[in-house]
Parts: C-alpha cells; structure tokens; sequence
C-alpha cells in the first residue's frame, strides 16, 4: 500500500508534521537518470526512474508510464488578472499566513510523535530506507548531517534574490503564503513550487500570483498572476507527500515575460541521493514574519518514517514551502540546478526540512508548465 499524508487544511502551525506554506549550467535541464546508491549518472532515458537502467533477459529494462500532470486554469484573461492584480493590497499580503497540517497517516493509523521519535531514539541507529526503484538502502543517523542547523537570512546578492520569491493566493477563503523559484523554460513564464501550494482540501487555490524578490513588503520585479496551475496526480488526486511538486504559468507583466525580467534557475531530475544542497524560502511562521529570503544548507539524507523524499536539517517554517532547493549552488552568483522544494516536517522534528525527489513525475509537470503558451 502506497503511503500517504493525509494533509489537514489549517492555516496555522500546530504540533504533528506540518507543511511548509513550504546548474550544471545557468539555464539548463539536466536530463539523465541516476544511480542513486553509487551516485553515478547513466546514460539512460529521462523517465526511467532512478537506477533502473540495468538490463533483464538481455534488454533494457522500459520506462514505466508516466501519468500526465493535472492543469487548471487561472487567472487567463487580461480582466481576471486585471482583477487579482488588484486584490493583492500590501496589507493582505502582509496579512497571509502560511498552510500547516497534522501528523501523518500511515496505513489508515495515525503514527504518534512518540511513536516515531522512538525509532529515532539511539544515536547513531541505522535504519531502512529505499531508493526511487525501490532497493533497499541504509541510513546511518547521529552523524554531522543529522544535527539540527538555523535557516538563516540571505545577505548576499546573486541571481537568488531575483529568481526566488514569496507566493500568495486564497485557500478557501483565507488569503495564505508560499515560496517559489522562477526557472529557465521555452516560454519564460514557468514556476515552480510545491503542490500544496497550488491545491490542497479538494480544490485548486485562487489569486494566485508570484512576487519575486520580496523584501520587507516590497515588490521590486512586481506581481505576476498565473494563468495555468498543473501538479501531479498523485498530490491532486490523494495529496501523497512523495510527489508535493507543482508549477505555474504567469502572465506576462508591461508586456515582459518572467525570465526576461528576473532571470531562471536550471533544473534536473532523476539526480543521485544524499548530495549537498542548498534550500531558500520565506518562512512565515514564528519566529519568522516571511519578510525576507532565508536559507539553509548541507547534505541531504533520506527520509526513513514517512516518505520518500529527501530531508536536510533546515529551522525554516511554515511560509516556506516551495522555495527551491538546489544542486551545485554557487553562494557568489546566486546559481544552482533546482532539485526539490520545500514540503513538510515533522512535528517531533522541527529541524529536518523534507522535499520530493525529483523523478518523472516532476519532470512531467515542469514539462507541462513549460511548453504553455500565455495569453
């Protein structure tokens, strides 16, 4: 049975595990599968999932089928975003809280902070865990990489600060916050972002728009409205935190598109486990006030409880959902090859981040993203 989170829509961080309301070249799509155990790059095809090239009976083994993303339409007339332009006031926007949610569930059972801070208990303790292809791996916890570190405020300058930005739209009524990162595509126009931040309870969000830069209430590249939402079937049709991704597709704003105006971060897929990363994002939530870019760093270690994703000790908080994480990210020009975002935590556990691994299914939905036109 396919584990789950089942996601409660709140809008305020409460105990349990809570969402994060979460280059190899400037500009490229890193487009090769991994053998994430060895950490080595094979020259198979995009959709084959992580380690799964190797030959059986003397063939290579297929790609499985890759379900199409879910699209829904926003804002897609110059009146509709006419219209959410206006609704955004710097005091709404101020005013938005982040998305947070309960425990998780496993196998229908509610699993207790108790419960899984049990397993966690022994320092180091080695644990299972599987890989995208589902080998099995082990984990070993109590190391350097398993020991909390503070998001901290982005003071240097870089292509970050124009590429990343907050997120706002309406979640049932309530005006709520997210991050995200502009990223290279044919039609720059394209974001990425986590899945919750785009749907979540059942719906698709409404007002949504991407504010990059934002600092302090300023909007130094303006508002961008969306015109297109997609994120996987999975996270839309049981909101299954393995594949938290999302993206969308602005407007063009003065007659610009979004990478013209603040450039895009590259992207890969079907990358090897347990790299070093770095995650950005504007956490919201106490003791943040989602006024400004935050950020954390180090190696990223597998989730071995609940998901399949990939974790980093990271303090950001709720807000901070769907702010990029990278590859190869070069602190003095503000570059890297985005590679997760960021998705949930666990209550017991405030200082582990968790993003999805980015395999197929992400790709599918950058590559939706990317190829829709706008009007």
């Amino acid at each position: 049975m396919r584990r789950t989170a089942r996601l409660i829509p709140v809008l305020t961080a409460i105990a349990g595990s809570t969402l994060l309301s979460a280059t190899v070249a400037h500009g490229a799509t890193v487009e090769a599968t991994t053998d994430a155990t060895a950490g080595a790059t094979t020259g198979a095809g995009l959709d084959t999932p992580a380690g799964a090239a190797g030959r059986s009976g003397g063939g290579v083994t297929p790609a499985r089928a890759v379900p199409q993303p879910v699209e829904e339409e926003a804002a897609d007339t110059k009146k509709e975003q006419q219209t959410v332009q206006r609704y955004w006031t710097e005091a709404k926007m101020e005013a938005a809280k982040p998305l947070a949610a309960l425990v998780p569930e496993k196998d229908g059972a509610r699993l207790t902070a108790g419960a899984i801070a049990a397993q966690t208990a022994a320092d180091p303790v080695s644990v299972p865990a599987t890989e995208p292809d589902g080998d099995a791996i082990t984990v070993t916890r109590g190391s350097a990489a398993a020991r909390a570190s503070t998001g901290a405020a982005w003071t240097r300058r870089g292509a970050i600060v124009k590429t990343a930005g907050r997120v706002f739209f309406t979640y049932q009524g309530r005006n709520a916050s997210c991050s995200a990162s502009a990223v290279t595509s044919e039609n720059k126009s394209t974001v990425i972002t986590a899945g919750h931040c785009v749907r979540m309870g059942g719906a698709f969000h409404g007002n949504w728009v991407f504010v990059p830069g934002y600092q302090n209430g300023d909007r130094p590249y303006g508002t961008w409205v969306a015109t297109t939402l997609y994120t996987t079937p999975q996270w839309n049709n049981s909101e299954d935190i393995d594949y938290d991704v999302a993206s969308a597709v602005v407007a063009p704003l003065n007659g610009k598109s979004l990478t013209d105006v603040v450039g895009g971060q590259g992207v890969s897929f079907n990358q090897a486990r347990r790299r070093q990363m770095h995650s950005f994002g504007y956490p919201a939530a106490a003791p943040y006030d989602g006024s400004k870019l935050v950020y954390c760093s180090g190696r990223a270690f597998d989730d071995f409880l609940m998901s399949r994703d990939i974790g980093l000790n990271c303090d950001m908080t709720g807000g901070s959902s769907g702010g990029p994480w990278f590859l190869d990210f070069n602190e003095s020009t503000g570059l890297g090859t985005l590679n997760s975002v960021n998705s949930f935590k666990y209550g017991f556990a405030e200082g582990w981040m968790f993003g999805p691994y980015f395999g197929a299914e992400a790709r599918a939905v950058y590559e939706a993203a990317q190829t829709t036109g706008t009007p």
